[in-house]
């Protein structure tokens, strides 16, 4: 195995965004089996809700479906060539169900259960804080907030909420690089993928927000012009698919291949 500068490297969010467009055709053939599938899938109980009923097996199945297409994208995105991708082991049109989508199962269950932890570690601090602040409770419940406290103690309680969310945002975008890490490295990687990110929060963000803003403005627009009408939420359904998981997955695996610092061994998957 070979090891590069990990702190000396930087994503270059630009090419990156580049390299997500530009790649964005090969997701699309590569994985559009298993994307088509997965979105038919969770589409069919808001379709078939009053003629079948689906709810049953078809959450499990477009679930599983889901992990498919991610792992297929997963793929395509850190792959130079589709030939890399098939090595790698994406299967015809995407649908293939390896160690590596088991891996990825455990990458992120790992990721969750760390998040969960300190999501509850720095809940209990700001009730703790809060709780020796001594503010006025009654004052509160009317909502007579110039009679809560004093402004300087209000001012260090905002700052610690403020602190209180950002943490976990840093370290959820920090572990955003475990699902191309997991199959790149073909093993299990979660806490390990933030040292992938070492150096480059602000450009994986911006690039989550760039790749998300299709999809956030299709869920906002159907939203408000049919709001709880089964043909929004499929047309959210099918943005999701067809946008969001081939943008945001082909960022990530673009800033995956411009950070990893580290080649390991290459077994087969």
């Amino acid at each position: 195995m070979s090891y590069k500068d990990a702190h000396g490297r930087r994503l270059k969010l630009q090419a990156a965004l580049q390299a997500t467009a530009r790649g964005l055709p090969r997701l699309w053939l590569g994985a559009g089996g298993a994307l088509v599938a997965a979105a038919v899938v969770w589409a069919l109980p808001l379709v078939m809700a009053e003629s079948l009923d689906v709810g049953g097996w078809s959450a499990g199945v477009a679930t599983t479906l889901t992990l498919v297409a991610v792992g297929a994208l997963a793929r395509l995105s850190i792959s130079a060539t589709p030939r890399d991708a098939r090595a790698l082991g994406l299967g015809p049109l995407g649908f293939q169900f390896r160690g590596p989508e088991l891996r990825l199962v455990g990458a992120a269950l790992l990721c969750l259960i760390f998040l969960s932890m300190i999501v509850a570690l720095l809940g209990l601090v700001v009730l703790a804080i809060f709780g020796v602040a001594e503010l006025d409770v009654a004052a509160i419940q009317t909502r007579n907030w110039a009679a809560v406290g004093p402004t300087w103690k209000l001012a260090i309680l905002a700052a610690v909420g403020i602190g209180a969310l950002l943490i976990p945002l840093l370290l959820a975008v920090r572990l955003s690089l475990f699902v191309p890490a997991t199959l790149g490295r073909r093993q299990m990687v979660s806490l390990n993928s933030m040292g992938i990110a070492y150096g480059s929060f602000w450009q994986i963000l911006g690039g989550l927000i760039v790749t998300s803003a299709p999809f956030v403005g299709v869920a906002v627009l159907t939203t408000a012009i049919s709001p709880g009408h089964p043909a929004g939420a499929i047309v959210r359904i099918a943005a999701l698919f067809a946008l969001q998981l081939p943008l945001m997955l082909g960022f990530l695996g673009a800033a995956y291949r411009q950070l990893e610092y580290w080649s390991p061994e290459q077994p087969q998957p």
